[in-house]
């Protein structure tokens, strides 16, 4: 299913890395708006300085320092434009270069947007703390209007036949994420691998196999239906025992996309976004992709 081409048709929103050897998730965005038959606006913020940013002179005024802001700005979203058009020469594209902070700026287009995109580079666990405030991903994530895809940079190789992950729980966010899953398949005529993964508590159960058969019949409810407005997508449903993180990371492996639920919007971001959410963005080995709660 793709979205006609229109004024009135939401863009894929990227956010440009003014490293221009971080292109990866500038790459999936363009594919993403060229399959969906959608504009591709492309995002810089300038008010944090880029490694190619200098200034002349020991006191530089506050006006020269946002020219050069300006202008490197600029010239990051000229060779952005550039690679894009060249990759899907007939996609609509436009670039926009903001002022302030990138997240603030983000979640402000995410709400006349279709999907918006981001990089991340994985971190250790030792850096993850440290780094998760100052980060662009998370937070962009936990407080979108639209589904956001978190790229990252490493190299993934996808494995045959193409397949999406997605994780259910049986929650509202959880069918909102198989809503977009299914969508995302049939754009790619790839397969869904629907995933429920259910963690024993630390004391265990009177009857496993109870438990176990009321997450099979949560996980056929929350794909119920699916399969008639998507007939070409191949579905599988599995429940899966473990950590769900853990668990969920290992299956987006080979995957091309892990598509998760948020919780809605307020509060932190780590509460809002959730421990699973978090967890797989952190880990996960393929672009995440983290769908929010329409009812939310």
């Amino acid at each position: 299913m793709t979205t006609p081409r229109g004024s009135d048709a939401k863009p894929v929103v990227v956010g440009v890395d003014p490293d221009p050897t971080k292109r990866k998730a500038l790459a999936w965005a363009a594919d993403e708006a060229a399959r969906r038959r959608v504009p591709l606006l492309l995002m810089h913020a300038e008010g944090v300085p880029t490694g190619g940013t200098t200034l002349q002179g020991p006191r530089a005024s506050w006006e020269e320092w946002n020219r050069t802001l300006h202008t490197t700005g600029d010239e990051i979203l000229k060779a952005a434009v550039a690679f894009v058009e060249e990759r899907v020469p007939d996609t609509e594209v436009s670039g926009l270069l903001a002022e302030g902070d990138p997240v603030w700026n983000l979640r402000e287009q995410s709400g006349r947007a279709t999907v918006v995109v981001v990089g991340s580079r994985h971190l250790s666990r030792a850096k993850e703390v440290l780094a998760s405030s100052s980060s662009v991903a998370l937070p962009v994530s936990a407080h979108a209007d639209c589904p956001v895809v978190v790229v990252p940079e490493s190299e993934h190789v996808a494995q045959e036949p193409a397949h999406f992950v997605v994780g259910v729980d049986g929650s509202t966010r959880s069918a909102a994420a198989v809503d977009f899953a299914f969508e995302e398949a049939a754009l790619r005529g790839a397969s869904l691998r629907a995933l429920y993964v259910w963690q024993p508590g630390p004391f265990g159960i009177f009857d496993e196999h109870a438990a176990q058969m009321e997450c099979r019949r949560v996980l056929s409810e929350t794909v119920a239906g699916r399969g008639a407005a998507y007939p070409d997508v191949k579905l599988n449903r599995e429940l899966v025992i473990g950590h769900p993180v853990e668990e969920l990371t290992e299956a987006s492996a080979h995957a091309l996309g892990l598509v998760v639920g948020t919780r809605g919007h307020g509060g932190f971001a780590g509460m809002v976004l959730g421990s699973v959410s978090q967890g797989v963005l952190n880990h996960a080995r393929c672009p995440v992709i983290t769908v929010p709660d329409s009812s939310s």
